[in-house]
């Protein structure tokens, strides 16, 4: 039986993807039988599934192959869920009853668990007329801003978190509201934001020319474009968002351009997709695929990764014939195309392995060996996959070979594709890895470096105590097992001691062979320069990227974990505030600070006033209590109710912020109100608004409600470096860092993207 390289590992496998009944209780008695599982489920669309499912069975066995979550957790369960990621969803119509359809496909969408990217740029602006009623349009952000409460919505009804990537041109009217609209800490937090940025808006930047803002052929105004790409540049600066896709690089490399135009993302970015495209995902673990690590003879074994690359290759395209999708036009358009999204993981601890570090030169040449290799036998799997079950329906070999990116592939490659054509239309794609890469020993994830060497992690126990484990990334653990105690050498470099240009250098070597994008965070550190971080954005154009995500750490976006190059000494633990326990309820002081807000609901008569009192704990300031009055009558029941509920909550101490979350997902079936040009779907939403801002306005929330700034019982140490983070809103642990456009943590696996 397979041995779990960390207990984590064995946790994250057990709660996300390990086969429960209905009551709880488990079907999958090991990993094996997970992997069984999926490999039977995917093998029973060939004409010998046994022999395809030992095949399937090979590639899973101890974690060399990792399908994405939704596949380990979906494949052979019986259950009505999609085992794609993630959607684009149809062209938003510039009607009021086309907006509303498109809510609705996106409901059905994140019910079965699928995450949608949409470009509200086909949305007129702002104050244009509406003709018939006489009226002025809201604007696509008003109507985004009922997304996002669908959104919440449908969170709050299940155990997933819904992630959502809104895109808008660069040459849209309302770019500019865009650009800053999560400057706004409590909007739009079910979304990432991207601008979609062209080849000729990139030129007029570089001559500082003027820019046309125009919709439907109408020009609204005019701007400077490097004034623009500015302001784009300052919000990412100060608040992590907007991203930059390059659209137009994007449409003339991809191979089905004769198709289809793409005009949005999945939510972490890593597939560009036409309307109503589906996001398939999987990953190589090369860490798994070095023979003799730490040695001069190391290397990372060419015909193991062949094979593999081609074994996965067919579990992905049986996917398609295997999955369930929320939507007839999703299902058309997978069968359609056939696109896969293979990638991989653990790049960064095989490049450890080979003794390079991670950036340089040889690194970054390295890699696109590596990649390149993955394509080369991606594309000759796919080839071979046609002449046995034919090429995906919508194949045209002069279109198809005509694209940007087929140009740089072998002759052999093309040549054979031009004989037999090809089962899949585009096969690669790095995505983000954070949770299988946990679960498959806490490889490195996707293409980023090593976050953190190791670090303590605290683990809740069923009695209320806590122990302590150590998780170790996969490629130290091994040197330890090699070398002992034996000091790391230099090219043992980290995420927090890289310079942007050597993640930059790595995204676009990697770039250069995958027929998709690539979902990666370029960690900036806090004293960067706005000259320099906007040179990382100018790089990351120039190389030949996609698109561009940077985080840099502040008081807005919240602190990622800091690194002490030298010292092995743990940090004292922060005088933040104590975790209080259900059995530890905080004493009432005789008086406490607090503010009232006054909350004008639209119908009713009388206003609702929502006093909410805090308390010093721990050098810093909570909630304590809350008052919430009216003299309308009909609101008296449930105002003293929930009083009393949430106050109840806020003495029991801990991360509260779900407090918020719950209530802003409330919708009344009598309709919600417009307040502010927001769409504030009940007074319970509403109150859950006032009661973010309070919380936010006194620092208890970090800038994007992240949760506890302090926990001292639930601190995360490293061993060399000393990390440190914010804590997780599920776990409540130090650590949550920015990873793959993502804060994660590295003790549970939580992810909050957007």
């Amino acid at each position: 039986m397979t041995r779990f390289a960390a207990p984590i590992a064995e946790q994250i496998w057990d709660m996300k993807y390990r086969m429960k009944d209905a009551e709880g209780q488990a079907v999958d008695g090991s990993v094996e039988d997970s992997w069984r599982r999926v490999a039977r489920d995917l093998a029973r669309v060939e004409k010998e599934p046994a022999k395809w499912e030992e095949k399937f069975f090979s590639a899973l066995e101890d974690f060399k192959y990792l399908p994405a979550g939704r596949i380990l957790a979906g494949a052979g369960t019986g259950r009505s869920v999609t085992l794609f990621n993630c959607f684009v969803m149809g062209t938003v119509p510039d009607s009021m009853s086309g907006i509303f359809d498109m809510l609705k496909e996106a409901a059905l969408t994140m019910q079965q668990g699928g995450g949608i990217g949409y470009d509200f740029s086909t949305v007129r602006p702002r104050g244009a007329a509406v003709k018939g009623v006489a009226a002025d349009a809201s604007g696509p952000l008003s109507f985004m801003d009922v997304w996002d409460a669908m959104c919440r919505t449908i969170m709050s009804a299940g155990s997933r978190r819904g992630a959502m990537m809104a895109t808008m041109r660069c040459d849209h009217p309302d770019v500019e509201q865009f650009i800053e609209a999560k400057q706004d800490s409590a909007r739009l937090r079910m979304f990432n934001l991207s601008v979609l940025v062209t080849d000729d808006f990139m030129d007029a930047v570089r001559a500082d020319a003027p820019w046309e803002l125009k919709f439907d052929g109408k020009v609204y105004r005019t701007v400077q474009a490097l004034d623009l790409w500015n302001r784009i540049m300052k919000a990412t600066y100060d608040y992590a968002e907007p991203g930059v896709i390059f659209i137009d690089r994007i449409n003339k490399a991809n191979n089905l351009s004769y198709v289809e135009t793409i005009c949005a993302t999945n939510p972490c970015g890593e597939q560009p997709l036409p309307p109503y495209g589906a996001c398939l995902l999987g990953s190589i673990n090369l860490a798994r695929l070095v023979t003799n690590p730490f040695t001069d003879a190391a290397e990372l074994d060419p015909e193991a990764l062949d094979d593999l690359v081609r074994t996965a290759v067919r579990m992905m395209d049986n996917v398609v014939d295997a999955s369930k999708f929320p939507l007839d036009a999703q299902a058309e358009e997978a069968r359609n195309k056939r696109r896969i999204g293979l990638g991989v993981t653990g790049l960064a601890d095989a490049l450890l392995m080979l003794g390079l570090r991670y950036g340089a030169d040889d690194a970054v040449a390295q890699t696109g060996v590596w990649m390149k290799a993955i394509a080369r036998s991606a594309y000759l799997a796919s080839v071979d996959l046609a002449k046995e079950k034919g090429a995906f329906p919508l194949f045209d070999a002069k279109k198809y070979l005509a694209s940007g990116f087929m140009s740089k592939m072998d002759k052999d490659v093309r040549d054979a594709i031009a004989k037999h054509g090809i089962r899949n239309a585009l096969l690669t794609s790095i995505a983000p890895t954070g949770t299988i890469s946990l679960y498959a020993g806490n490889v490195s994830s996707g293409i980023e470096p090593v976050f953190a060497y190791a670090y303590t992690r605290k683990v809740l126990q069923k009695d209320g105590s806590r122990t302590e484990e150590e998780v170790v990334d996969y490629a130290v653990q091994m040197w330890r097992d090699l070398k002992g105690d034996a000091e790391l050498p230099d090219y043992f470099v980290n995420a927090q001691t890289l310079a942007p240009k050597d993640h930059v250098a790595m995204q676009a070597a990697a770039q250069e062979w995958v027929d998709s994008s690539i979902s990666k965070t370029i960690n900036c550190p806090e004293d960067i320069s706005f000259e320099a971080f906007k040179d990382v954005y100018m790089s990351a154009w120039d190389l030949g990227c996609k698109g561009c995500t940077t985080y840099r750490p502040n008081d807005v976006t919240g602190s990622v974990l800091s690194v002490s190059e030298k010292t092995e000494k743990a940090p004292e633990a922060d005088t933040g505030a104590d975790v209080v326990y259900l059995t530890e309820p905080l004493d009432r002081p005789a008086a406490l600070e607090g503010a009232t807000y006054k909350l004008k609901w639209p119908g009713s008569e009388h206003a609702i006033y929502i006093t909410i009192n805090d308390i010093i704990h721990g050098n810093h300031r909570r909630p304590f209590e809350i008052f919430i009055n009216s003299k309308n009558m009909e609101h008296y029941a449930w105002t003293v109710a929930l009083t009393r509920m949430v106050s109840a909550v806020f003495r029991r101490g801990g991360d509260v912020s779900f407090v918020v979350e719950e209530l802003k997902a409330v919708f009344d079936p009598r309709g919600g109100a417009w307040m502010q040009g927001r769409y504030v779907p009940s007074i319970l939403a509403a109150i859950g608004g006032v009661i973010e801002r309070h919380l936010i306005e006194t620092g208890f929330l970090a800038g994007e409600g992240l949760g506890l700034k302090t926990d001292p019982k639930a601190e995360v140490m490293a061993v060399g470096e000393a990390p440190r983070g914010p804590s997780c809103p599920s776990c409540g642990q130090f650590g949550m860092r920015m990873v793959e456009g993502c804060m994660t943590c590295p003790s549970c696996g939580h992810s909050k993207c957007g």
